[in-house]
């Protein structure tokens, strides 16, 4: 499931499964293929109960290659543990050097199929091939992380029979599974693992984690397949800025083969010896490790107890874990913040759910009306906020917490109109702020180190196109950029890196990757969880939409946020899902409580933030 729930005061992760099953499923493995070359489609098998198990029947004797073929194909599909039915359709040969867990191709529809064999080819042939076609949109690699995709996909798939018993079966096929869309999010839910980041924020006094997403079979032992995932490391994608408490070739104990909570919600953990000697302190940061990620999706499990042989290392429970990591943002947000009548910042408190809203100016000089402003962020400790005037040329940094005077702008672009100046700046969790200058003649992405000195410019080597927006993520180690080329605005999610060079620091974004791929026309984005965000645009061709997405790229499972038109900033709390959507819309700034519909908050205000 989407690694973020939606709903709930209390923060904790999207956790939705069910541990048992309450029906079998049988595929019987025969729809119908070409064999004199036309294309057609297999179809996906439809979407099932999340509790209903699947599995797949053998090849039935005498099967044709077309048979053999679509049975093959439905068996990738089913709740096979092993695929050992999908093996009974191969070679022996082919069996014991097919690795399916390698990768996983994601098509749009089920894999279509067309046969090699030529028009005078004789049908007493004891071999014959079969392309396997579509169109893919995704791809999950030997790490369990998934990354969009697109373009034509065509495999091989070899037939021959065998000369003993006269029966077909498939000694050559590409590594890995293929499938449809709809058989994917039938078969697999995304999960967050989770780490350490290794930069701490400024102050902290408890590591912060860092979710992970993975995709893991949902009715084939998910728990296991989660730990071990997590036992394995970070994947390629995060492992530059996260670190793990588990030590070096930590795994499950040998004879381990599945993990279930007991009746008291605690999970057990068997480890091997690699684990033995840890400390007390590294063994409940390695417990925070595995309860933030199985609680991911099994909620009842409230206690993580972890053992290496006969020794008991350490346990875990719910109320404790927040005395050895932070997961997330380290505050619930205690207000939102928007800008009145375009020349005071005001709040109200976060959790308010009255009819109206009776903002208050914020202490200091943003509160006063000495200034025309057109966006805000406030820290993430609510102590100071940053503030672009109505041109966007100037960035104001000023405290909340008494009533000193605005001050000289910390920043000032040059660009010529107010759309090539400043972004709305962002805070992040080690309290610095950051801001693009959309200057044509000198765009950069910027740091100002506590929000204050000399702005340091960040690397962005792979960045192709012109930053509109930026949203830095509360652990500290993702920016979210909506990015500009020709006429499109994407979504990008970068990994930040924090280095030094001649003595000087050093920030870079690295990597950067798509996070609404199917969205062209971005207009506004928000972080709204461990690993989530909430995304205002338009698929081609199409009108403005509302959508959650993962980091990743993938789409969260569960409801979209209610339709809203006309929507030009949105926000949303990262450490609190409980607390509303917040929106300046063409009706005014309005919110949307958790279950319910938008309200209209006010109707003279604009740039909704909540801190960070």
């Amino acid at each position: 499931m989407g690694a973020d729930r939606e709903g709930g005061a209390r923060r904790r992760p999207l956790r939705a499964m069910a541990y048992g099953a309450l029906g079998v499923v049988v595929l019987a493995g025969c729809a119908s293929m070409p064999d004199n070359g036309d294309l057609r489609g297999v179809d996906s098998t439809p979407q099932q109960d999340t509790q209903v198990r699947v599995f797949a029947m053998p090849p039935q004797e005498n099967a044709q290659p077309q048979e053999i073929v679509s049975g093959f194909l439905e068996a990738l599909t089913s709740d096979d543990p092993n695929y050992s039915t999908a093996r009974q359709y191969l070679t022996g040969t082919a069996s014991r050097t097919w690795q399916p867990e390698l990768s996983i191709t994601v098509l749009a529809d089920g894999p279509g199929t067309a046969t090699n064999r030529r028009s005078d080819a004789r049908d007493d042939s004891d071999e014959v091939s079969y392309t396997l076609n579509g169109t893919r949109v995704a791809r999950v690699d030997t790490q369990q992380a998934y990354s969009p995709d697109s373009g034509p996909y065509a495999s091989l798939v070899h037939l021959v029979r065998d000369k003993k018993t006269q029966q077909w079966r498939i000694d050559r096929l590409p590594q890995g599974v293929v499938m449809g869309k709809s058989d994917f999010q039938r078969n697999y839910m995304s999960v967050n693992k989770y780490f350490f980041a290794v930069d701490a924020a400024a102050g902290s006094t408890h590591p912060t984690a860092v979710a992970d997403p993975v995709f893991v079979r949902r009715r084939v032992d998910p728990t296991t397949q989660i730990v071990r995932s997590l036992l394995s490391g970070p994947t390629h994608w995060l492992d530059q800025v996260v670190r793990t408490s588990f030590p070096t070739g930590s795994a499950l104990q040998k004879g381990v083969t599945s993990l279930a909570p007991d009746d008291q919600n605690t999970l057990t953990v068997p480890l091997n010896k690699n684990a033995a000697r840890v400390g007390l302190d590294r063994c409940n940061e390695m417990a925070a490790q595995l309860l933030f990620t199985v609680q991911n999706f099994a909620p009842a499990v409230d206690t993580v107890a972890l053992r290496s042989g006969n020794k008991r290392l350490c346990s875990l429970n719910e109320d404790r874990s927040d005395d050895v990591a932070a997961q997330g943002s380290a505050q619930t947000p205690g207000n939102l913040y928007f800008v009145e009548g375009k020349s005071r910042l005001v709040r109200i408190p976060a959790g308010s759910r009255g009819p109206k809203a009776d903002p208050v100016p914020v202490p200091g000089p943003l509160g006063d009306n000495e200034k025309q402003l057109r966006s805000v962020a406030v820290s993430r400790d609510e102590r100071t906020a940053a503030a672009v005037g109505a041109d966007g040329s100037r960035l104001y940094v000023a405290s909340l917490m008494s009533d000193d005077p605005l001050g000289n702008p910390v920043l000032t672009s040059h660009g010529a109109t107010s759309d090539d100046r400043l972004t709305a700046p962002s805070w992040d969790a080690q309290g610095d702020l950051w801001v693009a200058d959309r200057d044509p003649d000198n765009a950069r992405l910027l740091v100002l180190q506590h929000g204050a000195g000399e702005p340091l410019e960040v690397k962005t080597p792979e960045l192709d196109g012109r930053i509109e927006e930026v949203r830095v993520a509360a652990d500290g180690v993702r920016v979210a950029l909506v990015v500009a080329k020709g006429t499109k605005k994407s979504l990008m999610i970068g990994r930040i890196e924090r280095g030094t060079e001649g003595g000087k620091p050093t920030v870079s974004v690295l990597e950067p990757r798509p996070g609404a791929p199917e969205l062209e026309d971005v207009t506004a984005m928000s972080w709204a969880g461990d690993s989530r965000l909430v995304v205002v645009g338009r698929e081609h061709g199409g009108v403005q939409t509302m959508r959650y997405v993962q980091v990743d790229g993938s789409t969260p499972e569960g409801p979209a946020p209610a339709a809203l038109t006309g929507v030009k900033e949105i926000t949303a709390a990262e450490s609190d899902d409980g607390l509303p959507l917040v929106a300046y819309s063409e009706d005014g700034i309005v919110r949307l409580p958790s279950g319910g519909q938008w309200q209209k908050l006010v109707t003279d205000g604009s740039a909704p933030v909540y801190p960070g």
